[in-house]
Order: structure tokens, then sequence, then C-alpha cells
């Protein structure tokens, strides 16, 4: 495990290492976390990192800012050491998706599993881990409809109680990096979302 006391100290070794997994507190000298988590995601060598984010701060905004940001997941201080595991597992367990199907292909969007790629009309997009494995979900249920608490256990690897707001994030950014295609999406008031089935 590599350690960082300080925000250009930290974004220097993630860049240099690469490391499995990055835990980022929000509240760091020299660089915010924020800040850290923008240049992380920004770079093509760094950008697939998932990223945990730590901090004091437990308003909803500062949940919302940080999965803008790219960030795979959120706890707040104080949490005990028994969470904070369960969410890393959770976090490192979503790149291991069945392999049932090698690639998807609805319309102009090709979800490419193997090669953890997702391409609309030949052009690239680039998501999150979390934002793809939810794609693969929705996807690859099309046409049924997911609860959120569904789509937390299944993607995030836990479920609890206030944490639903989290897939609404993670659906709006979906939507906006997958553009027209984001339309197939659909919103099940009270229930959660499914993905539209198409005839092929």
């Amino acid at each position: 495990m590599l350690t960082a006391l300080d925000g250009p100290s930290g974004l220097e070794t993630a860049r240099k290492e690469r490391p499995s997994l990055i835990l980022l507190d929000l509240m760091l000298p020299g660089m915010n976390g924020k800040d850290i988590c923008r240049a992380l995601k920004s770079n093509p060598l760094t950008q697939s990192i998932p990223i945990l984010i730590l901090t004091a701060k437990a308003e909803e905004m500062d949940r919302v800012i940080g999965f803008e940001l790219g960030a795979d997941d959120y706890v707040t201080k104080p949490f005990s050491p028994r969470e904070l595991v369960l969410r890393v597992k959770a976090i490192l367990r979503r790149k291991e998706i069945p392999q049932e199907e090698k690639s998807i292909r609805i319309g102009d969007l090709l979800i490419d599993i193997e090669r953890h790629q997702v391409i609309l009309k030949e052009d690239p997009v680039e998501l999150t881990s979390t934002e793809f494995k939810l794609l693969v979900e929705l996807v690859s249920k099309r046409g049924r409809v997911q609860t959120r608490e569904n789509l937390l256990n299944r993607v995030w690897g836990y479920t609890y109680e206030g944490y639903a707001r989290t897939v609404d994030t993670h659906i709006r950014r979906l939507r906006e990096k997958l553009g027209s295609a984001g339309d197939d999406i659909e919103t099940i008031r009270g229930l959660g979302y499914r993905f539209r089935e198409k005839e092929e």
C-alpha cells in the first residue's frame, strides 16, 4: 500500500504507480481532493483507476460533486474500518464483470466488455468504472425494470438506506455522456430505471 501526506505528492504517486484503487481524502494540504480527482480522471493514464473519496463533509452537494468528478464511491467520517473494507472490496469487484457477452450492440451504441470500452457512432465514450458497470447492468437486462436498491447491490456491492440518490447521480451522468443514446435509459417513477428494449 502506498501513502501520500499531501495533494501534489499523492497525485504524482498515482501517476507513477497507477494503483488498483485510490483512497482520496478531500481535505489535503497543498492541493484539495477535488482537484486531484479532476486531474486523475482527465489523464488517460489514470482515468480508469477507481477512486473512493473520504471526507468529513456529509452534505449531498459534496457527494454529488465528488461523483461528477468521477469518484466511484464516497465515505463520510467517522466511518468504521469494516465499512471501508467492504466498500473497497465492492469497488474492486466491479471490474470483474461476468463475460456472458463479449460485446453488446444496440443501435449506434457498442459496449465492448472485454476491452472495457463504449463506442457511440464510432466515437469513444469515456466512462468511469462504476458508470461502465452500471451501463452493462442496465443493458444486459434491457426491457426489465431495475430498482435503485438492486442497482446499488449489483453495481456498488451494498445496499444502505439513504444511498439510493447515488444511483440517481450516476444515471444522470451516464445519460449526459451517452448523448442521444442516454434517452434509452428510462426512469420508472417510484421503482427505478430501465434500458429501453429495441428490436434487433
